[in-house]
């Protein structure tokens, strides 16, 4: 047990390492050009600090009585690191749709729908990638754990966050080595994604695929919000109106309008544990018990902004400021995450986690490559390229790629992207079936999931025919 000192000084720790990453990222021109995030290397710092590399090398050379036998960080210290992420995280995906302009479905489906179809091809087939490599290679191969099938899914389309967040779920379902290959394989895909999507944003250029030639480099600070509606001098004024008579101040009202989402998330959870246990989980299949909190605080946050605009008080919720609030935890959770890694257990696992790394990354390049020109009608380049970096990292990566081949957004592409959110993120990348899948493999076993999952696949690739026929079917009217 560790005491609330303890979990100050360890806080402390990540501040000054995320201060130390963000110098490390200013100095050495090869993170620049990998546009890694500040806490990913402050994340890594903090790993090679640690008893698993420094204290590896300081036992190595003096004995395990040396002073840096343990690295430079307390084994309470390091107790609170290994908890944070799956705390963390539920503020994350709280706030993911806190202060977002919420179309309805149908105008959502007629802005987005071959990007929905898109995305929705991607992670599903991340499922049926996964599921497939471990009943024909890593089963019989290496005796990997069964979910080791939702790796794939958890680390490239749920990124650090999500993989962190599940590090619980994954060790009560008897995967304790999930969490790290989840954290690594979230790395090898974000640096992967950034990687081979700038690689790809040239050869397109070359072909002739991108429309917009001119790049100009895009920070990750300078990632727009996926909110496509601005915020407009009325709603300001509204707000100012609501807190003249406040004495609290807005980041206080912000920071509690998400842990009330959390809160409502909480008792979503507690009741869908209740239902169960009242109805099939008395056959001994359960599965809510083993479903962390952050894909309902998700939810809570869609029902907290219902709430507060029928209430007149949407207006509350500051879209940056929220973004503030989730932007530190996330970065909580994801130096967290990876000074937590075991580089032994990746190490034992090495054969699992390169087939499942190689796999991962062949089926969002190859599905980029074939599927993206045959169902986006216009700009499919374009509209492809932050799709395939979101399903190999995060948001931020898609986005990133996006603005590399689309800088003024003059192709529609970052809005038919944000769109796609609101039907993606509720589900998987870190949604309600990521959360679950795991728990559906050990108690349906692979073939059963893989079903399911290979039916949503080939439903979305259904959909997807069906797009591509309806527009070829429509009539193109030249632009005056």
């Amino acid at each position: 047990m560790f005491n609330l000192r303890t979990v100050l000084f360890a806080f402390v720790l990540l501040a000054l390492l995320l201060l130390a990453g963000r110098y490390l990222k200013h100095q050495i021109r090869l993170f620049q050009r990998l546009y890694l995030p500040a806490s990913i290397i402050a994340g890594a710092l903090a790993l090679l600090l640690g008893p698993q590399v420094l204290g590896a090398i300081a036992t190595a050379l003096g004995g395990e009585n040396t002073l840096l036998a343990g690295g430079l960080f307390s084994e309470d210290i390091r107790a609170v690191w290994s908890q944070a992420p799956g705390v963390f995280i539920s503020i994350v995906f709280a706030a993911l749709f806190l202060g977002e302009t919420i179309p309805p479905p149908r105008e959502i489906w007629r802005k987005a729908a071959p990007q929905v179809v898109f995305g929705q091809t991607l992670a599903w087939g991340q499922y049926v990638v996964g599921i497939l490599a471990t009943l024909l290679i890593l089963g019989p191969l290496f005796g990997a754990n069964p979910i080791a099938a939702c790796l794939i899914e958890i680390a490239f389309e749920g990124g650090h966050g999500t993989a962190g967040g599940m590090a619980d779920t994954l060790n009560e379902l008897g995967y304790a080595d999930g969490a790290d290959l989840a954290v690594g394989l979230a790395t090898v895909g974000i640096v992967s994604g950034i990687v081979l999507g700038t690689a790809l944003a040239d050869w397109g250029r070359r072909k002739g695929y991108v429309d917009s030639v001119n790049r100009r480099v895009i920070e990750p600070e300078e990632i727009p919000d996926l909110n496509v509606m601005a915020e407009t001098p009325e709603i300001r004024q509204h707000r100012a109106r609501l807190l003249r008579n406040l004495l609290v101040d807005p980041l206080s009202i912000n920071f509690g309008i998400v842990g009330l989402a959390i809160a409502i998330g909480w008792l979503l959870l507690e009741g869908l544990k209740w239902v169960e246990s009242v109805t099939w989980g008395q056959t001994g299949f359960v599965i809510m018990p083993f479903v962390p909190l952050f894909p309902l605080a998700l939810i809570g946050g869609i029902i907290t902004q219902s709430i507060l605009n029928r209430l007149g008080l949407g207006s509350l919720v500051i879209r940056s400021m929220v973004q503030n609030i989730a932007g530190v935890a996330l970065d909580v959770v994801v130096i967290a995450a990876i000074a937590s890694i075991s580089l032994r257990v990746i190490g034992g696992n090495l054969g699992v986690f390169l087939t499942l790394s190689i796999l991962g990354i062949l089926w969002n390049v190859l599905m980029f490559l074939w599927l993206a020109p045959r169902i986006f009608s216009s700009y499919w380049f374009e509209k492809g390229i932050g799709d395939m970096g979101q399903s190999m990292g995060v948001t931020a990566t898609g986005i990133l790629l996006l603005r590399m081949v689309d800088p003024d957004n003059s192709t529609g592409a970052f809005e038919s992207f944000a769109y796609k959110q609101l039907f993606f993120e509720p589900i998987v990348g870190g949604g309600l079936f990521t959360a679950a899948a795991p728990a559906l493999v050990i108690n349906w076993g692979l073939v059963p999931v893989l079903l399911l999952t290979g039916g949503l696949l080939i439903f979305w690739l259904a959909m997807g025919y069906l797009l591509i026929r309806q527009d070829r079917q429509t009539p193109t009217t030249t632009p005056v």
